[in-house]
């Protein structure tokens, strides 16, 4: 893949083939070319980048950590850039789709907003096509989750589906007949600051009693801190376990103490499933969906988690026992989901950039017809007698 490195970081032509590519409109997926593309996963610990085919198989991937210290636009970029170099060296490449943790605007093009980078209206997607030779698509990595866990996942067959990402806080992403709903503006899905408890926890994003401040791995750490600080009696197992350092109490030990019946722990997820499942409801009073998909690393608790929230989703549902339920899921595709649909996303821009690079190949083509027959007449072609 020499000529794709040669292409990457050549000024004049990358310019004129980015020209070429400009602002497209979606195509659908089932007339996406299937060819394979690079997907994008970056936050505020690590970047993770693979190649991914057409049905979402992934055929590589790698990872490294997000660049400490500035995490600046720059640092991040070069990052990316280099791990779609490294890719592209055994990969025939045609189109990069990044998720990332933060809004994205309605174009798809600029990160309005992202909690753990330093980007604020950064320009995401022509900083990273300026330096690479093939289109890039940028998306919020809900968005990019829920597309995948549609296309290749839980959500296979919804026409309404509704993700919820639970990790350190609470994203989501809305598909309609196939269709991202991004709203106006571009940051639709923003669940977890729907606020549920008046006066409640300080969120990060300012207010209080946001839907994530009781139900997402921060409230689940949080609350077990809090017990094992006060020296409760139900936490002793779990002091015991971190030698008394209540600093060292994290989601992932948690969920494995749970796992091996300690009551306390079970009881914390039964508390964040059952705020999990007033949330759904209350979601499905104003969406209706067919589907809910629970992603995030959170959800890795299966039905010590989703259990609490389906019989919550039923207690509190309007018009319950007079209306269909939405099915309530695990997500399928586990961490790899957003970097799996923001290669498939992608997919639906690669079609232009193969036919803008056929074009620029064909017309070459003629030029060199034309000049050899310039420069030696007897070499070209007959004209045939009418």
């Amino acid at each position: 893949m020499s000529t794709y490195r040669d292409l990457a970081h050549r000024g004049s032509a990358r310019a004129t083939v980015l020209k070429t590519i400009g602002t497209r409109e979606r195509r659908s997926h089932l007339t996406a070319p299937r060819v394979p593309t690079v997907g994008i996963d970056i936050g505020g610990t690590k970047v993770m980048a693979g190649v991914v085919d057409a049905d979402g198989v992934i055929l590589e991937k790698i990872r490294t950590e997000t660049p400490d210290k500035s995490k600046s636009p720059k640092v991040v970029e070069d990052t990316i850039c280099e791990l779609v170099l490294d890719l592209s060296d055994r990969h025939d490449v045609h189109a990069v789709g990044i998720g990332a943790a933060g809004w994205v605007d309605a174009d798809r093009s600029k990160v309005l907003f992202a909690p753990h980078l330093a980007w604020r209206n950064e320009p995401l997607r022509d900083a990273v096509a300026a330096r690479l030779a093939v289109p890039v698509l940028v998306d919020n990595d809900a968005n990019t989750a829920a597309w995948a866990e549609w296309r290749f996942g839980a959500g296979r067959g919804e026409d309404h589906l509704v993700m919820i990402t639970l990790g350190t806080g609470i994203g989501g992403a809305i598909l309609e007949d196939g269709h991202v709903k991004r709203g106006k503006y571009g940051v639709a899905g923003e669940f977890g600051h729907m606020q549920v408890v008046p006066g409640g926890h300080r969120c990060p994003c300012g207010n209080r009693g946001c839907w994530e401040q009781y139900s997402s791995g921060n409230a689940l750490v949080r609350e077990a801190r809090e017990l094992a600080a006060a020296d409760s009696p139900v936490a002793h197992s779990l002091i015991d376990r971190v030698g008394g350092n209540v600093g060292d109490i994290t989601g992932p030990l948690i969920t494995e103490l749970a796992r091996d019946g300690d009551a306390m722990c079970v009881e914390l997820f039964q508390d964040i499933g059952q705020w999990l499942g007033v949330g759904i409801a209350n979601l499905a009073a104003a969406l209706d969906p067919s589907c809910f998909v629970i992603g995030g690393g959170v959800s890795a608790a299966d039905d010590l988690l989703i259990g609490p929230a389906r019989d919550a989703f039923r207690r509190h549902l309007t018009g319950r026992g007079y209306r269909p339920e939405a099915r309530i899921v695990k997500a399928q595709l586990g961490p790899e989901a957003g970097m799996v649909g923001a290669a498939d996303l992608a997919r639906l821009v690669a079609r232009r950039f193969r036919r803008a690079n056929r074009r620029r190949l064909e017309r070459h083509e003629r030029y060199e017809r034309y000049a050899q027959a310039i420069l030696n007449p007897s070499t070209a072609r007959p004209t045939q007698e009418p």
